[in-house]
């Protein structure tokens, strides 16, 4: 990497792992703009999306923003409605209820709506396989333009609307395919507000004042739905994320003090997005009604917000309660249902499971199992699935060769949802047990460590924990650093906490010779011990027999304590070895 002496050098290794080998490449990884932000009007469709919104807006027509239950879908609808009523439009919102309803465009709400006089309606985060909706809303006389980030369906079949916004639909030059629903409908309300006469005379407007604003709910939406945090997104995310140091809406002050977040006291992070502000807000949707999360974005009222945050924090109380009785019954079946648990894809159904948890409680088996899971809960004869992947298994393929048992499906490779009644059940674990003894065949679950770099603890500084920061947000494309440091000595015995965590105080008892922590030749910080935590390894630590002086291989993550007494760098553990006995990667820990 060109000027990579500039970097410290587990920086730099850090991205040339993620591909960035150029000094440009790096200092825009590093340094997000405005100017990084592509222009709306290369996506295909723009221009019939902004002329038929333009032309609705003069003639006070209803617009109807039909969108999505989650938080991506819920922000693209608060996004879109404040763009359009800010050039004077009218407009209504529907999301639907996740359990009367289900996801997705349905022809009833849009028959609903011609009744009611509205003529144009907008799909967010919704609608690229709604075939049938469309084919209703063109009967219907309703003009369509579908905003979506989620993939056509078979044979790339598109509905026929007036406009699709999709980077996925064949056809769309746009650079980055992998928007979420809120970015989407942030692309659309840039290009409409690019049009209007009012920001054509103060175009200082939209980048400094409307633009930064939108950001902040694009940012959370974008971490929160796990697409892959580099390109665009990277840049929507990071300059969000600035942007909400600054909460200015009565609805995100409310959100952050419902989440115990100050923004004004430390920059925000994508962990603080993905699980602090993002369960709250999908809180909603999964236990009652999402309308809640529009209200409390749109309201001016302090009072009312403050009662909505409080609401979804009640709500997430209880999706946590939820969530956890039906995962003690799945890690129940796990552990004595051997044939269950030997499966490639794991299929787990329960009888009256809440829906608005399955999604979670599919992630947390794949995190527990390194295996695609689908979870399942069955009502009244219907059974509705939720699944989650790893990487190499494209799951919306695997449930698409089972398309002929479903009332409705869809998704991405990463994750689906569907619906099919109950009694057609088994036939679909037998077809996706052979489909994935097929494709999984040749290879078994990972449950590798992956080590990014390797850092003696000796070179960790300040200095190093801040270009590390410039990493953030981490997530989903962008993971959080692991690195790896060999040789590590025990200065202390190791300590239990509450019974099953682990707590080391540790010194380096040798270093590479070479570069120093900021890129420059030179020597090894001077010896000092580091505290080191390892959550839930207690027990490995004693299968080990770890004791004072100890010599280790240790992976793990830097975290920044800011407590005021015994605050500073310290360590999480992710994996612990006796030193020299792997030549590579280090054991997995949590």
């Amino acid at each position: 990497m060109a000027n990579a002496a500039r970097l410290p050098h587990a920086l730099a290794e850090l991205l040339c792992a993620r591909g960035i080998t150029q000094a440009r490449e790096a200092h825009a990884f590093l340094h997000p703009e405005y100017a990084h932000l592509h222009q709306p009007w290369l996506m295909r469709g723009m221009g019939e999306a902004v002329a038929r919104l333009e032309r609705a807006i003069a003639a006070e027509e209803p617009i109807l923003l039909y969108g999505d239950y989650d938080v991506d879908g819920t922000t693209a609808v608060v996004l879109l409605k404040t763009a359009i009523e800010m050039l004077g439009g009218h407009t209504r919102f529907h999301v639907p209820h996740r359990l009367r309803e289900g996801y997705g465009l349905q022809s009833s709400v849009l028959e609903a709506a011609h009744a009611d006089g509205v003529r144009l309606v907008v799909t967010v985060d919704t609608g690229m396989r709604a075939l049938a909706e469309a084919e209703t809303a063109r009967r219907l006389g309703l003009d369509l333009i579908v905003t979506d980030h989620h993939l056509p369906g078979l044979g790339d079949a598109i509905p026929d609307a007036l406009a699709i916004l999709n980077p996925n639909q064949p056809g769309c030059a746009y650079p980055e395919k992998s928007l979420c629903g809120a970015a989407l409908a942030l692309k659309l309300a840039q290009a409409l507000l690019e049009r209007c006469d009012r920001v054509r005379r103060d175009p200082a407007r939209l980048k400094e004042k409307i633009l930064p604003s939108f950001l902040k709910m694009t940012a959370i939406a974008t971490i929160a739905d796990a697409v892959p945090l580099k390109g665009e997104n990277r840049t929507i995310a990071a300059l969000g994320l600035r942007e909400l140091r600054r909460p200015a809406g009565v609805g995100l002050r409310a959100l952050f003090r419902a989440a115990a977040l100050d923004p004004a006291a430390r920059a925000l992070t994508g962990f603080d997005v993905a699980f602090r502000l993002a369960p709250r807000i999908n809180a909603a949707g999964r236990m009652d009604v999402a309308s809640a999360v529009i209200e409390l974005f749109t309201t001016r009222d302090s009072v009312r917000a403050t009662e909505l945050a409080n609401k979804l924090e009640r709500l997430n109380r209880e999706r946590r309660d939820a969530e956890a009785a039906a995962l003690a019954a799945i890690e129940v079946r796990l552990e004595t249902e051997a044939a269950l648990a030997a499966d490639s894809l794991l299929l787990i159904d329960g009888e009256g499971w809440h829906r608005g948890v399955i999604g979670i409680l599919a992630s947390r088996v794949v995190e527990r199992t390194a295996k695609p899971a689908i979870v399942v809960s069955v009502e009244e004869g219907i059974a509705h699935g939720s699944g989650r992947s790893v990487d190499g298994f494209p799951l919306l393929q695997a449930i698409e060769s089972c398309a002929d048992l479903f009332t409705r499906f869809g998704g991405h490779a990463f994750a689906v949802g569907f619906a099919l009644p109950a009694a057609s059940l088994p036939e679909l674990k037998s077809r996706l047990r052979a489909y994935a003894r097929e494709k999984l065949a040749v290879r078994a679950p990972e449950r590798l460590l992956r080590i990014h770099a390797e850092l003696p603890l000796d070179r960790i500084t300040p200095l190093v924990a801040g270009w590390l920061r410039k990493l953030e947000p981490l997530g989903h494309g962008n993971p959080e650093p692991v690195f790896l440091a060999r040789r590590v000595r025990l200065v202390a015995a190791p300590r239990v906490l509450k019974e099953k965590h682990l707590r080391l105080e540790l010194s380096q008892e040798s270093s590479h010779s070479g570069a120093s922590d900021d890129g420059q030749a030179g020597s090894p910080s001077p010896q000092r011990a580091m505290r080191a935590v390892g959550w839930g390894l207690a027990e490995r630590a004693a299968q080990l027999g770890l004791r004072q002086a100890s010599l280790i291989d240790l992976a793990y993550r830097i975290r920044e304590n800011d407590h005021p007494e015994f605050g500073g760098l310290e360590l999480e553990i992710a994996g612990v070895e006796i030193a020299g006995t792997q030549p590579g990667p280090v054991g997995q820990g949590r």
